[in-house]
């Protein structure tokens, strides 16, 4: 099977999405003629035309706005908002409007949108350039939230996400753009909801999703130790059954997100562990996450702040 990068699959899924379907069109900051802040939409504008592929205003709320518009009267925007960090001028949109008129017309009225952006830190792009804002985003109603570690899975997820009739937030971790894993040629897609087991084991549970997924692959792999590592691919919904299942398996659990730690995600899924499988625990849940502090721009305190592997192997031996 032939490899890609995760970048490279996401521009694929983009491209076959827009060809399948003429109500999918795309949209943004520099996203036409320059490709984007990332180079992912480039060669977009030469298939498809200005009329699909969408230079915007500087102005998240007005491209999230937009973007619910267009979803309502009938079309699938994919939107891209170049940081993450940028997400929070379009909160009003997305928390007001955009995730409440399927629930307020009764089903009638639908918002089929997709909103990617570039998370996290470890580029040295400083404290307005490199959070993971997931957390801010979980307790909307009516949002889903899609975050992949693969290629694979990012291809996958997108195409679902894009024909989802509802808003999603697809999540992309900038240090993922260059990684490459298999993909398939042929058609598919991943459903959304779906937690993977990515490797079984049965002394500890690990759940993580997006860069730390595979920075905590990398340190199991290298300790030879027998943990179960899932990859939550989507977090919101969460799929807990996967989780406790596995948790009622192992007994202890460690939870690594690049998020910030004080009501993070992790401590979404510690509490909905407790609640249905407090009495398989052996250990008390393990949280590893960002430390509470604006990302430094300086790479040696942006290490200090965020999860890495020295951390995640530290946590791992202390809970074995």
């Amino acid at each position: 099977m032939r490899t890609i990068s995760y970048l490279e699959a996401i521009r694929e899924a983009i491209i076959e999405e827009m060809k399948r379907d003429p109500a999918v069109f795309f949209m943004g900051e520099d996203i036409a003629a320059y490709g984007g802040a990332f180079g992912v939409s480039k060669g977009l504008l030469q298939l498809f035309g200005p009329e699909r592929v969408r230079n915007t205003p500087m102005s998240e709320a007005a491209i999230t706005g937009v973007a619910a518009g267009a979803a309502i009267a009938g079309m699938r925007p994919i939107v891209e908002i170049m940081f993450m960090d940028f997400i929070t001028l379009a909160m009003d949109q997305l928390l007001n409007h955009a995730t409440q008129y399927r629930y307020t017309s009764n089903g009638q009225i639908k918002v089929p949108f997709v909103l990617r952006t570039p998370s996290g830190g470890g580029r040295g792009y400083g404290s307005t350039h490199s959070k993971s804002l997931e957390p801010l985003l979980q307790g909307i109603p009516g949002l889903k939230i899609v975050a992949p570690s693969t290629a694979y899975d990012a291809k996958g997820l997108l195409k679902a996400a894009i024909r989802d009739d509802n808003p999603i937030i697809f999540i992309e971790n900038k240090l993922l753009y260059s990684k490459v894993s298999e993909v398939p040629e042929e058609e598919y897609t991943i459903h959304l909801g779906q937690a993977t087991i990515v490797r079984e084991g049965s002394a500890l549970t690990l759940v993580s999703y997006g860069r730390m997924l595979q920075e905590s692959v990398e340190v199991v792999t290298q300790l030879g130790a027998a943990v179960e590592i899932i990859d939550l691919r989507t977090l919101r919904p969460i799929d807990i059954a996967l989780i406790t299942a596995s948790v009622k398996k192992t007994g202890k659990v460690l939870i690594v997100e690049e998020g910030f730690k004080t009501g993070g995600l992790a401590a979404e899924i510690v509490a909905q562990i407790v609640e249905r499988c407090f009495d398989y625990l052996d250990a008390p849940i393990k949280r590893l996450a960002s430390e509470d502090i604006p990302i430094p721009c300086t790479p040696i305190l942006e290490q200090e702040v965020l999860p890495n592997k020295s951390k995640i192997m530290k946590a791992i031996r202390e809970l074995l």
